[in-house]
Formats: C-alpha cells, sequence, structure tokens
C-alpha cells in the first residue's frame, strides 16, 4: 500500500519539483519516484549511513532523509542535489509523506480495530489501549446495521455503501462475509429507533432500485462507549435472524421492535417443546387445517373483534362462531377470552420458532 501512496504524492510533486525525488523502503530499493524507470533498483546506502547520519546525509549527487512512524526511520526521502534547495525540498517531502501515510494508515487500522471490536476478536483490556493510539471516540454513540444480501450480482454492494456513507472518520463499512456488511454508525445518543429504520430503508431501496440487489437490514440498539459495539452487532444479527422466523416479509428489523418475538428465540428448545405438550394437552396443534390456522391469524389481526373478522373473511357471523368452537373442542382455548388467545398466539410464534430452527448468537 506504501508504494502506490508514495507513489501517488511523488508524482503529484514532480512537476513543483525540478528534480528527480523518490523514497527508498528498508531494504535499500527505490519503491516510488519521479523517473518511473528508477523504481525497483537498489540504491547504494547502507543502514549505518542512516544510524550515523539520524537527519539529513549526502551521498554522491543526491541529499538522502530518512523517516518513519514513532522515530522509526522505515523509508528514506531522497532529492537530487546537494544545496540547500535540495535540503528544503527533501525536509518538505519527508514531513509530507509521513503524515499522508500516517493518515492512510490510522483510517485502515480504524476499520480493522472496529472490526475487532465487534467480532470480539480483541481482548476488553486492550480495547481502549488500541483506541487511544487511534484516536477514536470512545464516547460516541454508534449503532451498528447489519446488511445481508439475500440476491446477488456484479455490483460491489461494500462500494456502495461506502459511497453512501463517505464520513470515514466516524462511519466504518466492514465486510463480515459473502453476504454480510456491517455499517457501524455514529450516532446522537438519543437517537430515535424510526430514525434508524429511516436510514436502513434509504440502503435497502437504494440497493434495489438502482442496482437490483435484495437486502434485508437488521438494527442494533444505540449504544455509547466503544465496548459496547460488539453488543450492537449482535443484536442485529439476532434481529436478522429473528426476522426470518417472524417477520418474513420485512426488509428492515430493529432489534428494539422485536417485542415477544426476542424472548422467544431467547428460550431453550426444550422448553418450548415442554409449553406446546401442556398448551395442546387435547389435541395437537398439527390437528389444525390451514383455513383454520387462516381463520385464527385475521381474528388476531383484528384485535379478538368477531364481527370484524367475520366482514374481513366474507363469511357470516355464525360460521366464524362455528369454527372457533371447533378450535375451543381441539385445543380447550376458547379464542374470544383473551388470557387464551394469548396464550394460542404465543404457542403459534414458539411452533414457528421450533420450525424454523434459526442459529443463535
Amino acid at each position: 500500500m506504501a508504494n502506490r501512496l508514495f507513489q501517488g504524492v511523488v508524482h503529484q510533486m514532480r512537476d513543483a519539483v525540478d528534480r528527480t525525488v523518490g523514497v527508498i523502503d528498508e531494504t535499500f530499493t527505490i519503491i516510488a519516484c519521479s523517473e518511473l524507470g528508477l523504481i525497483g533498483q537498489p540504491v547504494d546506502i547502507t543502514a549505518a549511513d542512516i544510524t550515523v547520519s539520524a537527519d539529513l546525509f549526502t551521498r554522491g549527487n543526491y541529499t538522502y532523509k530518512p523517516f518513519g512512524t514513532a522515530g522509526n526511520p522505515e523509508y528514506v526521502m531522497f532529492v537530487e542535489g546537494t544545496d540547500q534547495q535540495a535540503v528544503k525540498y527533501v525536509s518538505l517531502m519527508a514531513v509530507a509523506l509521513i503524515n499522508v501515510k500516517q493518515y492512510f494508515d490510522e483510517k485502515f487500522d480504524r476499520s480493522n480495530f472496529v472490526k475487532n471490536v465487534i467480532l470480539d476478536n480483541i481482548l476488553p483490556g486492550d480495547i481502549y489501549i488500541k483506541a487511544r493510539e487511534l484516536r477514536f471516540n470512545m464516547e460516541a454513540a454508534h449503532a451498528v446495521l447489519l446488511i445481508r444480501m439475500i440476491t446477488r450480482n456484479d455490483v460491489s454492494v461494500y462500494d456502495v455503501i461506502q459511497n453512501l456513507f463517505p464520513d470515514k472518520q466516524k462511519d466504518f463499512i466492514i465486510n463480515i462475509s459473502e453476504t454480510e456488511i456491517a455499517l457501524v454508525k455514529e450516532t446522537r445518543s438519543n437517537i430515535e429507533a424510526k430514525d434508524l429504520e429511516k436510514l436502513a430503508r434509504s440502503i435497502v431501496d437504494t440497493l434495489s432500485s438502482e442496482f437490483y440487489v435484495h437486502a434485508v437490514v437488521g438494527i442494533g440498539s444505540t449504544v455509547e462507549g466503544v465496548r459496547e459495539l460488539a453488543k450492537s452487532f449482535k443484536e442485529a444479527q439476532i434481529a436478522l435472524e429473528v426476522g426470518k422466523v417472524f417477520d418474513t416479509e420485512k426488509t428492515i428489523i430493529s432489534y428494539d421492535n422485536l417485542g415477544i418475538a426476542r424472548l422467544i428465540y431467547q428460550l431453550p428448545t426444550t422448553l418450548c417443546d415442554t409449553f406446546l405438550r401442556e398448551v395442546f394437552k387435547r389435541g395437537s396443534i398439527e390437528s389444525l387445517d390451514q383455513e383454520t390456522l387462516f381463520t385464527i391469524q385475521k381474528f388476531f389481526e383484528n384485535n379478538l373483534n368477531v364481527s370484524e373478522t367475520s366482514r374481513k373473511l366474507f363469511v357470516h357471523r355464525n360460521t366464524l362462531v362455528y369454527r372457533l368452537e371447533k378450535i375451543k373442542k381441539l385445543t380447550g382455548l376458547d379464542l374470544r377470552e383473551f388470557e387464551h388467545a394469548i396464550v394460542f398466539k404465543i404457542a403459534l410464534m414458539v411452533k414457528k420458532y421450533l420450525s424454523a430452527n434459526p442459529v443463535k448468537f
């Protein structure tokens, strides 16, 4: 990376400095130069030259200046000539190159740092030390949005997301897998869930309308402090998995709005099996046909209102009452009673959860 970075700067300076300029690496090989033909050529200097001459030194018709990070001379800048003008050029260019490299290294390291934090690949005690080294804002509020591609094409979704959120000092776009990208977004500490959902909607709509990529987004809760980033990331993962089971039609799933589905997701499967057996003592849930299950769904959607449900189903009120009595006979649960309806609703969700067998985090 340093080769390309240095060559870009040297190329831009070529016209301003009417001399041959370049950079040498620790193997004393030219890695960037205004004269392209010299790149890759060895230079007749040694480690002793750098050690003895802590700052500037000359060899032949060139002036050299070692530079690097934290006082470590990883590279050597050189300029043609040994006069005072050459000394000024090499000093200024060394300062420019080390600052450019530090900026890009910091940006690259920050992304790696954030990735290691959200994936729990860094010891808790090292998080604050590394954050201070990288000047990472440890007190800022962040939320993690996990973007999962359902359908793909040749478009680089990573680049698309990067263009949507160009502030690389505050927002971090991280490849998690071939189909998942995490957006670690700096936010206000009091940001509302609907604002994050609006942000996620813009991502989904852009990918769908402009690049024909179908994606879903899981949103973790807003957290403060760098250590809590992993928590928000896991919540975004859970949101996607729970949504895959209970909200298959949704493309935006927020962890804060999962409701009872989150509780069911966290239950052991053995406990779920026991619950279903207790609820359906008088008959298995499999004994209910699709028409009956559809009737139950509409009954719940219309807040247990018999008249409204019968109207929506285009059936006589007595027909709906007959179906509800049939359900009561099979299961022992009268859905017209609120407590029975709650138990039945939860039982249906538990059954759906066991059938889906989602990944747990």
